[in-house]
């Protein structure tokens, strides 16, 4: 079983201009919105590969009831903690150049009895066959030690924890030590206080040291670079495959939701890496935040180059 949590939530408004005339007008070409947010995303591409999970966190207000409708029509399995407010809709401005301007709402103000309600529901799920895929940021009012809380208490029920966040909650939840990871190069740079771009032989170390601490999958996206994967005996990195890109938005969501769905069905290291890749590429595709199809995904599986480092 798979569960993913989406602390915050969001409607993402994808706009499509010319270009973006700051202070001027601009009139827009084309509006798309999907129900996002990190671990929702993660849960629609699961879906899309044809797989299920569950989706939990915290909703709020009509935009809520919104994304709740969106999943009830996907299919998807959600069970939400209901709180008062707004959940944000976040609006990304995507020009023909392929620039990218996002502007993020922050979020409804979440209380201490609302997060202590979110944990237990996740220890209720927590088995030895159960992922918890905590993914992205946190509303108003949520410590940001919560990532670091969350994983000690699934972890005592067996389950195992795919993080996907960056900043001060990655650092604070790697001390927990999750046990598959997907950060992309900048916030493993940040991580380890790099303050220049870093060769790929140092990235790899920098993924080997955590992998020695006790964490089994560092997965690395490297955008145009491609990404790199570190596991026990098994390093490979894959240059990013060629495709009609679209946006970029979603393509590290896509990644992850390979990663939980390699684990759920129990796939060998190549197929995790073929996956992985193809969702991500898939996922630039497309439009917004909207996942890959699986025959896309399937399609593209073929193209993946897997070298050994």
């Amino acid at each position: 079983m798979i569960v993913t949590v989406t602390m915050n939530p969001a409607i993402d408004k994808t706009i499509e201009i010319e270009a973006l005339l700051p202070g001027g007008l601009n009139r827009i070409q084309k509006v798309e919105y999907d129900a996002g947010g990190k671990g929702i995303n993660v849960s629609k591409t699961i879906h899309e590969l044809g797989g299920s999970s569950i989706a939990v966190g915290f909703l709020g207000g009509n935009a809520g009831k919104t994304i709740a409708s969106v999943l009830d029509e996907w299919g998807i399995q959600n069970d939400f903690i209901w709180v008062d407010g707004e959940t944000r809709t976040n609006t990304k401005v995507y020009e023909k150049s392929g620039s990218l301007t996002e502007l993020n709402e922050p979020g409804p103000q979440i209380g201490k009895e609302q997060q202590e309600e979110l944990v237990k529901k996740l220890e209720s799920y927590a088995d030895a066959q159960t992922l918890f895929v905590l993914a992205g940021s946190i509303p108003n009012g949520v410590d940001k030690q919560i990532y670091s809380e969350i994983i000690p208490r699934v972890h005592a029920k067996g389950a195992k924890v795919l993080l996907d966040a960056d900043g001060e909650l990655f650092r604070n939840a790697l001390k927990e030590k999750p046990d598959i990871i997907k950060p992309n190069r900048v916030e493993l740079e940040e991580y380890f206080g790099f303050d220049y771009r870093v060769s790929m032989e140092e990235l790899l170390e920098a993924a080997r040291k955590l992998q020695s601490q006790g964490i089994e999958t560092v997965a690395v996206s490297m955008g145009k670079s491609g990404a790199m994967m570190v596991r026990e005996g098994y390093e490979v990195k894959c240059p990013a495959l060629s495709v009609k890109a679209h946006s970029t938005v979603g393509a590290g969501d896509a990644m992850v939701a390979a990663l939980a769905y390699a684990w759920e069905n129990k796939l060998d290291h190549e197929k995790t890496v073929r996956l992985c890749m193809a969702a991500s590429a898939g996922a630039v595709t497309t439009i917004g935040t909207k996942p890959p199809t699986r025959a896309v995904v399937d399609e593209l599986m073929g193209q993946v180059v897997i070298e050994q480092i």
